[in-house]
């Protein structure tokens, strides 16, 4: 069985399980940020475990299953935790979970993350909207043959995958606009991704602040590019977690990390509900193109 086929066979399983209007927007939860799954109204939960071909996630903070239903009245799938190369994973494994999703219809993915700030500007606990990312995980999920039959929209399933509007601009807006609805500011950073799972030192964090990086963090790129790939529309957004290596007094540990998502995911919950219905308005602006979903 192709990886294609290993693809559609995830989503098919996932569509007879679920039994949802035909969602548009799916969100990934990042380490730490799993509770916003429980704002999802009459939830349909399905384990990774019980998917076909799917990664299972083995990491604290990741609990690893499909959340689907309403938030705020918007059909969404949610995965409470995602896969990373660290954990042992391909590329196209790390990747499979976002293949799905497209399989499934989603025409955006909101991908979140935790991150360590290399701004000294941002604090523990902030959310920062990604502009742009820098890949220095060593990998790329469009590496090996290509498949254009992932490409469900115009001008993606392409050999070269244009990533110059990696993460939408129009979604970025959105999100702002949700933010200050709520009474604070989203700020934008550029992200880097390494492969992990060690974290960085500060000889590091001082290189990447000098290539233009704000942020730090294990994840989230190989999934933007595969999305793109499907001509998905990306929002990132990370939770800065910790201070980078050098610029606190306190060794880094995957608890801190997990103890800062804590303390954000009510705002990240209160984000959603307010963006989430400013996401499907502007979806449903643009013609239909899920050629691909009606595949599997």
């Amino acid at each position: 069985m192709t990886y294609f086929d290993q693809v559609a066979a995830a989503a098919s399983f996932l569509k007879a399980r679920l039994g949802l209007p035909a969602p548009r927007i799916g969100i990934v939860l990042g380490s730490g940020l799993g509770a916003v799954a429980g704002a999802v109204a009459n939830p349909v939960i399905v384990p990774y475990a019980e998917i076909p071909h799917f990664p299972g996630s083995t990491v604290e903070g990741h609990s690893g299953r499909i959340v689907a239903g309403l938030l705020n009245g918007i059909p969404v799938v949610v995965m409470q935790g995602r896969v990373h190369f660290y954990e042992g994973y391909s590329a196209s494994q790390v990747t499979f979970p976002v293949r799905v999703l497209g399989a499934l219809g989603i025409r955006a993915v909101v991908l979140t993350n935790a991150a360590g700030g290399i701004d000294e500007n941002y604090r523990v606990g902030q959310l920062v909207a990604l502009a742009d990312h820098i890949n220095l995980m060593g990998l790329n999920p469009l590496a090996g043959p290509n498949e254009p039959r992932f490409g469900f929209r115009p001008g993606s399933g392409l050999r070269f995958t244009d990533l110059s509007e990696a993460y939408s601009k129009a979604l970025r807006a959105l999100a702002k606009e949700a933010a200050a609805e709520e009474g604070f500011t989203l700020a934008e950073g550029i992200y880097l991704a390494v492969s992990g799972p060690s974290f960085e030192t500060p000889a590091e964090i001082r290189a990447f602040r000098s290539l233009g990086a704000t942020l730090v963090g294990m994840s989230t790129v190989p999934e933007t590019i595969a999305a793109r790939h499907m001509g998905i529309y990306v929002l990132g957004i990370s939770c800065v977690t910790n201070l980078a290596a050098g610029l606190g007094s306190n060794p880094l540990s995957h608890e801190e990390v997990f103890e800062a998502g804590r303390l954000v995911e009510d705002r990240l919950t209160r984000l959603f509900e307010r963006l989430l219905p400013k996401m499907a308005a502007l979806l449903e602006a643009e013609p239909e193109a899920d050629a691909f979903s009606q595949m599997v």
